[in-house]
């Protein structure tokens, strides 16, 4: 395995350059759903579930918004998008035959990925500042955990891209490992709701950790184990990217 070169920026440029020309066509997937999410699940569930941890549900769920959104975000960009590249459109073969390598290649998608979590985060934190549901200065902060966060959905995006057998494959991912990790990550419902034995699992799936952190910054309420968060986020980010250049050089070089 190589390291990737500065080269990556390239890659970048390209999926930059694209969402540029297209997304007119893209915005309301990526602007409107987590609106209506927020708004549906605020206002209309949250009349239901009444008070959460000392507050009304709409302020509990938008931290949970934020992240689940964010890795859907990297997840769509560097599973289906890259597949598409790599498979159908041929992207990557024509890459290749520039000076760009294969770390060059997948860095920039990965990259590309914590772009569009970061600008996920930003549209749903505009939304909720106007509706006046950020309390607190530290979300400021909540982009930078975005785009780890986004580095690390991203690249296991990729992870799982590199063995993916065709694109329908992807379905199983989805419904297996994102939508139940959405669920059971404290994003829409306290942790301590579920069993003992969902605890435990919950705590170590990698949307949590994200969620916590961007649940602290919203609300301003900070605590020793968030830099736990913090830590356990970079492992993963950094495993998974380094874990996803070996994967991808197999499947399309060797």
């Amino acid at each position: 395995m190589r390291l990737p070169s500065w080269r990556f920026i390239r890659m970048w440029q390209r999926n930059r350059d694209v969402f540029l020309r297209l997304w007119r066509s893209i915005a309301p997937g990526f602007i409107f759903e987590p609106i209506i999410l927020l708004l549906a699940l605020g206002l209309g569930f949250g009349h239901f579930m009444g008070v959460i941890d000392g507050q009304d549900y709409i302020y509990f769920i938008v931290p949970g918004v934020i992240a689940s959104y964010v890795m859907t975000s990297a997840t769509f960009e560097c599973t289906y998008g890259a597949f598409f590249r790599m498979e159908y459109r041929r992207t990557y073969d024509s890459i290749l035959a520039t000076p760009l390598n294969i770390e060059d290649v997948v860095a920039g998608e990965i990259f590309w990925g914590a772009t569009r979590s970061l600008v996920t985060a930003t549209i749903i934190l505009v939304v909720a500042a106007l509706f006046q549901l950020l309390p607190s200065p530290w979300v400021l902060l909540v982009p930078v955990v975005a785009v780890l966060e986004g580095v690390m959905f991203a690249s296991i995006g990729m992870v799982f891209v590199s063995l993916a057998p065709s694109i329908y494959s992807f379905n199983y991912y989805f419904t297996l490992f994102i939508a139940p990790i959405t669920f059971f990550s404290g994003a829409f419902f306290p942790l301590d709701s579920f069993p003992e034995a969902v605890q435990v699992v919950s705590s170590i799936v990698p949307l949590t950790p994200a969620v916590e952190l961007i649940r602290a910054l919203v609300q301003g309420e900070f605590h020793p184990g968030l830099l736990l968060s913090l830590a356990y986020i970079v492992l993963l980010a950094g495993l998974f990217f380094f874990i996803s250049m070996v994967a991808m050089r197999r499947r399309v070089i060797d």
